[in-house]
């Protein structure tokens, strides 16, 4: 199913731009349920992504998190800032390095970062069992909007979204039906809400989806509370 776009929605719902997005790994039964608390994948020596396990390891398989930083950040920045609130939802989280200074599809095509996102996912899935019912994809600022636009083409590996302060939606052929939680600050200077989620989230509900959506007293940032609220919102 393609999402239907109309001339309300052009400046926040951009067009496939002609690469692939679809994610082919799947958790498995290769995982344990325990595993050093973080360690780097060693997947690439200079952009890599970061696995961090939850303090508290059940013996059932854990909920999972792909979390992706903003334009010029970096996986252990955005890890070092929500690891503590993922952490006390008891969510393990999945940080990623984008290869170039942001995500490709924000100002190309979906490409290199969906293969390397792929490429992690399946080796998390070898170090932990993670539940399929559970895993989520999240991000903030330009990685909101690749987790929100890479959530929705791939809404039957990503069962929930989770978007801090996103841009626009990089429109796709959607699969499954992903829960999404959105939050954005009302005096953001960066992406301005007006021009950005009270866009989107009506969008998203007009297309059949059900979005939490989380308007705070702020800028382009994330409250604690907003925080902890998305990553216990996985969890449920």
């Amino acid at each position: 199913m393609s999402l239907v776009l109309g001339p309300a929605w052009y400046d926040q719902i951009v067009s496939g731009r002609g690469g692939s997005a679809r994610l082919r790994a799947r958790p498995g039964r290769s995982g344990t349920a325990s595993a050093p608390a973080t360690q780097a994948l060693r997947l690439d020596p200079d952009r890599d992504a970061i696995l961090q396990v939850p303090s508290a390891v059940p013996a059932s398989p854990l909920p999972l998190i792909v979390l992706l930083h903003g334009a010029g950040g970096r996986a252990e920045r955005l890890l070092a800032r929500f690891g503590p609130a993922a952490d006390a939802a008891g969510v393990a989280v999945l940080a990623v390095d984008s290869r170039g200074s942001t995500w490709d599809a924000i100002r190309g095509d979906f490409g290199p970062d969906v293969t390397f996102i792929d490429r992690a996912l399946r080796r998390t899935f070898e170090i932990v069992s993670v539940d399929a019912k559970r895993l989520a994809v999240g991000g903030f600022s330009d990685g909101a909007t690749y987790a929100l636009s890479l959530g929705v083409i791939n809404g039957d590996l990503f069962r929930r979204i989770v978007a801090f302060s996103p841009g626009f939606l990089v429109e796709g052929r959607a699969e499954g039906r992903p829960r999404v939680f959105v939050s954005h600050g009302t005096r953001d200077e960066i992406l301005p809400i007006d021009r950005s989620s009270r866009v989107l989230v009506p969008f998203l509900r007009l297309s059949g989806y059900a979005v939490t959506f989380r308007e705070f007293d702020g800028g382009h940032d994330v409250p604690a509370a907003i925080a902890a609220e998305g990553f216990t919102w996985i969890t449920t």
